[in-house]
């Protein structure tokens, strides 16, 4: 699970990456920079959502032992 997790958070990362060459920092908040903006938000959700996720697998192992 830890190697999946890590993949997916690679994946969102270079999305971020992609995203942010994609916006026009002279108009962000028009045409394709509006999108681009709005990929870099789900994509920094999606790290967010994963990392509690693996902090939560973390807790239930200690918990465990």
């Amino acid at each position: 699970m830890k190697i999946f997790t890590l993949i997916l958070m690679i994946i969102a990362f270079s999305l971020v990456v992609f995203n942010l060459t994609l916006i026009d920092f002279e108009n962000p908040f028009e045409g394709n920079s509006m999108v681009a903006l709005i990929g870099m938000a789900a994509s920094l959700c999606a790290i967010f959502i994963l990392l509690i996720f693996r902090m939560s697998k973390k807790i239930e192992e200690k918990l465990k032992n």
